[in-house]
């Protein structure tokens, strides 16, 4: 039997698809990346915001076209049949299987049954979270890898929608990241992205209070060059994080702090717990206590009762704060979120004219940021050779998360090769990327 795998969203799904494809290999199935190979096809999907969605549901329906040659059996996991149990398959005949969030350790049941002829909704009582000792198979580059150290999310932020799909927190013991963390290096991985809906909240659940730090302690002692800490909270970024971060080598010094705005009013609205006060003095410590930091953040604007004022307040923040990184979001009205039955919802003309104001206004912060660099050093993970010009290499420095920033454009390198790590200089910044040489 061979079954082919799309994995959509976020990479703490893909951490899910990963050890679905585990499971599925050591029960002797065979993995294609053709899906007209395909005996069994299945799609870990998204559902976060309402684009999400609509791309699960397309590339679903499109998967079922194989159906019509030799695939048998259709499985939806992932977020999707999580929120939507039996409406996907009283609404989509063409569907097989859903499998929830909670219930990707059962794929070998929904194969089987959906090979028997039977249509089955498998959905967990309560979230799960894998642990080193189950069978992953990693898609991505052999030098990268992500962890995910916990599961679900106790924030109730008014927009989201994640802790009604993942539901409440869990984390995986400190012990049992460090071993896959060793395992990982073992087999050569030299960057460990840090994952989790909250990872300054990790280990609350299990030992009454975060411990970030501490797993932080426990994994600059694996072999691995950088670990990267995504998915932040700013109300537990604390002091002693900070300090870990600034002293310890292995720790990337990159900060990844989803904002949301900064207007109060409008953080109140979303039921944050900040403030722009507080989050202006959260800064202001990061940049003064970690030397080099780049920090990342997120930010919607749209949201329920925005109005220009609070957007001209975001946007004075984003010109006075200067971030290194940021993404701009419209708001997206989710079903059953707090948000959701807000007054004063905002036109898509008002988010979609706010959305680009403040996405071109950061182009020109990113880009004075980069060009900022210009003659500086940096250590580069290679990551490929350009395809039209052999003698360019892109790679990442320390200040660029896998797969949502930029690159560094190394030319005249005829020698570095995939997975190397290269000492380079600036020679020009862009909006995203950065052009460089390789010294010695």
């Amino acid at each position: 039997m061979k079954a082919g795998f799309v994995s959509l969203g976020c990479a703490k799904n893909l951490v899910d698809t990963e050890v679905m494809l585990g499971l599925m290999q050591a029960n002797g199935i065979e993995l294609t990346a053709n899906p007209a190979d395909a005996d069994i096809l299945i799609v870990n999907t998204c559902a976060f915001i309402l684009s999400a969605k609509e791309e699960s549901i397309t590339t679903i329906l499109n998967l079922a076209d194989y159906k019509k040659g030799k695939c048998r059996s259709l499985i939806v996991a992932g977020c999707l049949g999580q929120l939507y149990k039996r409406e996907l398959l009283d609404e989509m005949p063409e569907v097989d299987a859903v499998i929830g969030t909670g219930a990707w350790n059962r794929i070998m049941e929904a194969i089987e049954e959906t090979l028997s002829g039977r249509r089955v909704t498998l959905i967990g009582e309560r979230e799960i979270i894998y642990d080193a000792k189950t069978p992953r198979i990693r898609t991505t580059p052999n030098y990268t890898a992500y962890v995910k150290i916990s599961e679900g999310c106790n924030n109730r932020c008014a927009f989201c929608s994640i802790p009604l799909i993942r539901g409440r927190q869990i984390s995986r013991p400190i012990e049992d990241i460090k071993s896959e963390v060793e395992k990982l290096a073992a087999q050569g991985v030299k960057e460990i992205n840090l994952i989790a809906q909250d990872t300054t909240a990790y280990g609350t659940d299990l030992y009454g209070k975060p411990k970030l730090v501490e797993l932080l302690r426990e994994l600059v002692k694996v072999d691995v060059h950088w670990i990267r800490i995504l998915y932040a909270y700013p109300r537990r970024f604390s002091d002693e994080l900070i300090d870990l971060i600034a002293s310890e080598p292995k720790i990337c010094k990159y900060v990844d702090l989803p904002l949301q705005h900064a207007s109060n009013k409008i953080l109140k609205r979303m039921n944050r717990p900040d403030t722009r006060e507080s989050i202006e003095a959260l800064l202001k410590k990061i940049r003064e206590r970690i030397p080099g930091v780049v920090i990342r953040s997120t930010f919607i604007v749209g949201f329920p009762g925005e109005t220009e004022e609070d957007f001209l307040e975001l946007m004075d923040f984003l010109l006075e704060q200067r971030l290194e990184k940021v993404g701009i979001f419209t708001y997206s009205r989710e079903e059953n979120t707090a948000a959701y039955d807000l007054p004063d919802q905002i036109s898509e003309e008002v988010m979609q004219e706010r959305y680009h104001i403040s996405m071109s206004t950061q182009s020109l912060i990113s880009q004075e940021r980069n060009e900022a660099l210009e003659g500086c050093e940096l250590e580069v993970l290679i990551e490929g050779r350009d395809e039209e010009v052999s003698q360019v290499v892109a790679g990442r420095s320390y200040r660029d998360a896998p797969e949502v920033d930029g690159l560094v454009y190394i030319e005249n390198d005829g020698r570095s090769k995939e997975g190397d790590i290269v000492r380079v200089k600036v020679l020009a910044g862009f909006v995203y990327d950065i052009a460089a040489e390789r010294i010695d």
